[in-house]
């Protein structure tokens, strides 16, 4: 059944009639009246009710569309878009990052093994190739919907256990070791998914990814960690503020 959320129009402000109704939706999409996945009633329906006419709603919903608000399906109708997680490129894990906008991260580990340093690795972590590092792997979910994949590499002395991980950020575990990363490498690409990504994350196949690789380095310049993740693109975005030189 679709949602006939309450709105009133002031007709004698100077905002457009189209714009009031389309920021009355979204302050009910923020607040949680409005929930991910729920049907709204149709711009017909909607101009009808309001006493607007049908481009003025058609306009209301198609800015929501734009700004990946409200997902409209031919012959199923408009509803409200999934989640997108939009993340600040700092030096934060993804469970902080997660659990400051009130997500509940939680965390499945796939991997958790001692293996050798591949070149790419030990050139990362700056050991000689053949090292023994060790490999995780995990699921991270926001609000029980998968949200990424997250391949690291550490060094042995400090790698977190499985146990911790399940229960806290990485970042969160290595600073429980006295290991404190203060400056990271990042780089940010795309692909599509792997039939066995898009299982594991929900998608369809050949899903549109955001890749990360990231090497982190403590307060002395020591390598701690090198990641490979990969990022949910209907999900998940980075956010960055640039400056001028």
């Amino acid at each position: 059944m679709s949602q006939q959320l309450r709105i009133e129009l002031d007709r004698t402000s100077p905002v457009p009639l189209y714009h009031q109704v389309a920021q009355a939706i979204q302050s009910a999409i923020d607040d949680g009246r409005l929930a991910p996945g729920e049907l709204l009633e149709n711009e017909i329906s909607l101009a009808t009710r309001l006493g607007i006419s049908r481009p003025t709603a058609r306009q209301a919903l198609g800015d929501l569309v734009d700004k990946r608000q409200l997902i409209r399906k031919r012959g199923v109708g408009t509803h409200v878009a999934p989640v997108t997680i939009h993340r600040p490129i700092t030096l934060t894990s993804l469970h902080d990052d997660l659990s400051k906008i009130g997500k509940s991260p939680t965390t499945v580990v796939l991997e958790h093994e001692v293996v050798p340093a591949s070149q790419v690795v030990a050139a990362a972590l700056d050991v000689p190739e053949g090292t023994d590092v060790v490999r995780l792997r995990r699921l991270r979910l926001a609000a029980d919907e998968p949200i990424a994949i997250m391949t690291n590499f550490l060094p042995t002395a400090i790698a977190p256990t499985r146990d911790e991980l399940e229960a806290d950020g990485l970042y969160d575990c290595l600073r429980g070791r006295g290991v404190k990363p203060r400056i990271a490498r990042q780089r940010i690409g795309a692909r599509t998914a792997t039939a066995a990504e898009a299982r594991m994350l929900g998608e369809g196949p050949r899903a549109a990814l955001l890749v990360m690789e990231r090497t982190a380095f403590d307060e002395s310049g020591a390598a701690v960690e090198f990641g490979q993740h990969i990022y949910r693109a209907s999900r998940y975005t980075f956010d960055t503020t640039l400056f001028a030189s």
